[in-house]
């Protein structure tokens, strides 16, 4: 019964999505009616652009989904949104981003259904959402900006070959992306707080690249993600236990 309970909670939540894109595409519609030129916010003519609608549609209910941090079955849509995302990044030959949605993405979101459909930890206590202790949290830190850097010398030297200083908002936003989404999903298997976080980062460095590039509708999109993200983000911290706050008790107010 349990588990019933949890795909019916996926079900209504894709659902939801569904509802909310359609409000979305209708006001997009109407934009390009009275404001923009037909096309310049709805390319269906772009193989790329149409296979990330369902992308993100799964994607919204993957986030509303795992809102509730017992609730696994959310990580099957986001196992479908990866490979949906997978094919995305190849229409648009952005290889990097595709070897991480196939090859690190949808094996990460595997283990998280099998860590969190457990219900405990490998030391038995109960699996619950907590934040990283202060040595994994500057770890963590540490590791996304060294991504991030990492990126920005593969974009600027193999796929742009342009120089170090050519592009650098959009180069370090696509970095930010990358090293902050791969930060969320590890965290996601150990169910940490610091998970949306990141998921925050990604959001805002999606904001700021696609007014960079101009691109209206990614940007409606993104923003409407932070808000998905924001919200999933503050139910997990009322989730957590004050003794689970770790490196954020100063910031929340808590002693640990």
């Amino acid at each position: 019964m349990e588990n019933a309970n949890l795909w019916k909670a996926l079900g209504r939540n894709l659902f939801l999505s569904i509802g909310m894109f359609a409000a979305i595409f209708g006001l997009l519609w109407l934009a390009e009616q009275f404001i923009f030129e037909p096309g310049t916010l709805l390319k269906w003519s772009d193989a790329a652009w149409c296979v990330g609608i369902p992308a993100s549609i799964i994607g919204v209910s993957y986030i509303l989904t795992i809102r509730d941090p017992q609730n696994y079955t959310g990580f099957y849509a986001g196992i479908v949104m990866s490979a949906l995302l997978g094919v995305q990044f190849t229409l648009q030959k952005s290889y990097d981003s595709t070897f991480l949605y196939f090859f690190v993405f949808i094996p990460f979101q595997m283990m998280s259904i099998y860590k969190w459909s457990r219900k405990k930890d490998d030391g038995g206590a109960s699996f619950e959402p907590k934040f990283l202790d202060i040595p994994r949290f500057w770890l963590s830190i540490f590791i996304g900006l060294a991504v991030t850097a990492g990126d920005y010398l593969i974009q600027t030297m193999i796929f742009q070959h342009n120089g170090f200083t050519d592009n650098m908002v959009v180069k370090l936003c696509n970095g930010l992306m990358i090293s902050s989404s791969f930060l969320a999903n590890y965290w996601l298997i150990y169910r940490k707080n610091d998970s949306w976080l990141y998921w925050f980062i990604y959001s805002v460095a999606g904001i700021v690249l696609f007014i960079f590039l101009g691109n209206i509708f990614s940007l409606v999109l993104f923003c409407f993600f932070l808000v998905i993200n924001s919200m999933a983000g503050i139910a997990w911290i009322k989730n957590t236990k004050p003794e689970y706050y770790f490196w954020a008790a100063p910031l929340l107010g808590k002693k640990k």
